[in-house]
């Protein structure tokens, strides 16, 4: 007679990010077939890193959003050890991300099943678990020095800095090409 395993319904905390599982898709896409095993090793040892991960990810903040604000929903899980704000590369001004470092993996992975998904400044957070801040990550990774996913947005965020900067380029060339044509 076969036993039947439960089946869980509740995700587990402590499992890879989407931010990861896209990081390793764009990083090797097609690869071949030999290059498989090396991708299961490094996948492995990410996962691993995650493990007793201590660091969270925070994302969609609103660009207004200040450091108390995020220390001070974010220590409601425990003690903060440093909190990092993203910061866009050329402006140095905020761009909604941060990293918020816990002295526990207890701590992080409490601050993801309470205050993920939570609003704060009006506006629905994320945060998963990283493997922890490295100098240089703060910055923006976007043409602009911005977030990528604000680039291109194409409505109109007001806690985002409204349109994303692509559309907004395009909108204001159009807009000096009318404006010349009269």
């Amino acid at each position: 007679m076969a036993v039947l395993q439960p089946i869980s319904t509740v995700d587990r905390l402590d499992k890879p990010s989407t931010y990861y599982s896209a990081k390793k898709k764009r990083k090797y896409g097609r690869d071949q077939p030999e290059d498989r095993e090396d991708e299961a090793k490094k996948a492995a040892a990410e996962d691993e890193l995650l493990k007793d991960a201590t660091t969270l990810y925070v994302g969609n903040l609103s660009f207004y959003t200040t450091e108390e604000q995020i220390h001070e929903l974010f220590s409601k899980c425990g003690e903060i050890k440093r909190l990092i704000m993203g910061l866009d590369r050329f402006q140095k001004t905020p761009c909604g991300f941060c990293f918020v470092e816990y002295y526990t993996h207890q701590d992080a992975l409490d601050c993801m099943k309470y205050v993920g998904g939570t609003k704060l400044d009006e506006r629905v957070i994320r945060t998963d678990l990283d493997a922890g801040f490295q100098e240089g990550r703060q910055y923006g990774r976007g043409r602009s020095g911005g977030q990528v996913r604000d680039e291109y947005r194409d409505e109109f965020d007001p806690g985002r800095g409204g349109y994303g900067r692509a559309i907004d380029a395009e909108r204001k060339k159009e807009e000096d090409e009318y404006g010349a044509g009269r």
